[in-house]
């Protein structure tokens, strides 16, 4: 007949269901018959039973819609190893935690898990800390903030993970290993031998203290090692992938302190978000496995366990994961790019989730607003590089106009193309190049572009010599004439309306008018077939030219400096050129 026994110390909490077998005799369970099979505490549901196999069942589910965890606020934490930059699937866990965090109105946590000693640095952990805030994600608690449950970094809490390793320890849950590293690598050939899970064969599990207290007494160096039942199974629920179960003896005895007194991840992580008061545990996927071990550790120390969430993998265009090998990867990498951090937020949102809608465009306020863990899809999300550009674009465009062309003019400025930051030339410059800035480094592209005079290359070209044959030498030899007795250069003193009248005088005199007028013009002027608007693009050349706002390093020709070198121009040699020659062999002949 099936029995109720009591929740009493179990420890285990929401979305998790533990199966184990009956370790202790009948007479010291304590049955309540009167204990109804189903409790049901604020929106948690929670039932145990003593099933026909001698293992206990005990299972929880938890609604997203509840704000509560056992009524406590909502706490998350992303806890990143400073091992090198933070990856965009590290930056998105970050997000998907602040947003969760702040639209239960709950305390987003920062946690630094650099028990990794070997390959832990300062300048990664500055630099993961430098990249949340880019992003705009701060964190409630964590390093440079503080708060009542830190230290936050790991390497500041062995001793607690000692205090309760020792507590296991004394419970039974834990035992010493003395086996060396040959002995162990013997078990997983024979395991593989025998095609077997690599599980630990268990000969320290069942030492007498006599045998103890021997290795002790000759220095033997030693492990702690998790006491895992040998029958059953864990299930938990899952707020994104759903029930997820493991069968308890595909694991084997597993070692939680190291013979060196180091901490093991799985046992600092369920400590550590244990005594931090953690409800929620979102994160990647592939932690689901450690899920395990931790929900074991949980109820050995009696700790009520989180919920978790794990969230799938970010994947490459050709689905496998997203690695160097297909480009910028680094939240850094993109801020150097000139991505702007509010469009790298709405991307990463989009990874994943949706608000339901066909609607794209996020501010990180309109993420808290409508984020739902429910929406978030556990399938693998691809990383579309041409889409996050589309996006940095509309953010950009979003920005009020005077930021805008000041971020534009640091950019120039920045990056040694400009003397100056700002002005009237900064503001023509970008309202002329606008359309072609997606993301700020394509502002240094676009105005070094604009001027450069590539005139020989261009006519080197098969589509510049046709240009030869469509009467280029003609209208050089007018344009020159213009220039000479000031015609031309007066009309650009008056701006683009002075330019406007010129030229359409200009191509009354040639008998021009449109394409046969206009790409010749262009070619001379600019030294190139296609560009913006021909008009704005030259009066800036020419401004450019007489202000000196440009750096001497850029090589800039002026415009007067061209008109002068077109005079100096062996058109024929340019006719002889073949066609099959390269362009950088022609334009050195």
């Amino acid at each position: 007949m099936m029995k109720m026994a009591t929740l009493a110390g179990i420890g285990i909490g929401c979305g998790t269901r533990v199966v184990i077998p009956e370790v202790f005799p009948q007479s010291k369970l304590i049955l309540r018959p009167s204990l109804l099979q189903t409790r049901k505490t604020s929106n948690t549901f929670i039932s145990i039973s003593l099933v026909p196999k001698r293992t206990f069942s005990i299972s929880a589910s938890v609604s997203d819609d509840s704000n509560s965890f056992n009524d406590r606020q909502v706490r998350v934490r992303f806890a990143p190893s400073p091992t090198g930059n933070l990856h965009v699937g590290g930056a998105r866990t970050a997000l998907f935690n602040y947003l969760y965090a702040r639209s239960k109105g709950g305390k987003f946590v920062l946690r630094i898990e650099d028990t990794d000693l070997e390959r832990s640095t300062k300048e990664s952990e500055e630099a993961v800390l430098r990249d949340l805030s880019w992003l705009g994600l701060a964190w409630d608690e964590g390093p440079g903030v503080g708060g009542d449950y830190g230290p936050y970094r790991q390497s500041e809490r062995n001793d607690l993970y000692k205090q309760y390793a020792e507590k296991l320890l004394q419970s039974g849950e834990v035992y010493r290993c003395f086996c060396s590293n040959e002995e162990l690598e013997q078990m997983k050939e024979i395991a593989k031998e025998k095609q077997l899970p690599p599980v630990y064969s268990g000969k320290w599990a069942h030492a007498t203290d006599e045998e103890v207290q021997q290795e002790l007494s000759k220095g033997t160096p030693y492990t702690y090692r998790f006491r895992v039942p040998k029958e059953g199974s864990l299930t938990i629920n899952d707020l994104i992938r759903g029930e997820v179960s493991w069968n308890l003896d595909t694991l084997g005895d597993f070692v939680i302190m190291r013979s060196n007194g180091q901490p093991v991840y799985n046992f600092c992580v369920t400590v550590d978000d244990a005594t931090m008061a953690i409800t929620h545990v979102i994160r990647a996927e592939e932690h689901l496995p450690n899920t395990l071990r931790q929900a074991l550790i949980y109820k050995a120390l009696g700790f009520p366990m989180p919920s978790f969430a794990h969230v799938s993998l970010i994947l490459a265009p050709d689905r496998s994961k997203l690695s160097k090998r297909h480009g910028a990867t680094s939240v850094g990498q993109y801020r150097e790019m000139g991505y702007l951090p509010q469009s790298i937020v709405n991307y990463l949102a989009l990874l994943g989730w949706s608000d339901g809608t066909n609607d794209e465009f996020f501010t990180l306020e309109q993420l808290v607003e409508k984020f739902s863990i429910n929406r978030v899809n556990k399938s693998g999300a691809i990383f579309d590089s041409t889409k996050l550009r589309w996006m940095n674009g509309l953010h950009l465009k979003a920005l009020p106009m005077e930021e805008l062309i000041k971020t534009v003019g640091d950019q120039w400025k920045s990056s040694g193309i400009l003397k100056e930051s700002e002005g009237i030339f900064i503001e023509d410059a970008y309202k002329l190049l606008e359309g072609g800035i997606d993301v700020i480094t394509d502002a240094e592209k676009l105005l070094s572009d604009l001027l450069s005079y590539p005139f020989h290359d261009t006519l080197s070209s098969s589509e510049g010599r046709e240009m030869l044959e469509e009467g280029l030498i003609v209208v050089a030899e007018s344009l020159l004439a213009a220039y000479d007795n000031g015609e031309f250069m007066s009309a650009l003193e008056e701006g683009k309306s002075g330019w406007q009248k010129w030229v359409k005088a200009f191509g009354k005199s040639l008998k021009r008018k449109g394409k046969s007028l206009f790409m010749p013009l262009r070619v001379l002027l600019t030294g190139k077939l296609h560009g913006p608007d021909m008009g704005e693009s030259i009066v800036l050349i020419h401004r450019a030219g007489t202000n000196g706002i440009v750096t001497p390093q850029l090589g800039f020709v002026t415009l007067e400096q061209r008109l002068k070198s077109l005079r100096e121009v062996d058109w024929e040699a340019f006719r002889k050129i073949p066609n099959h020659v390269p362009l950088k062999e022609a334009a050195h002949r």
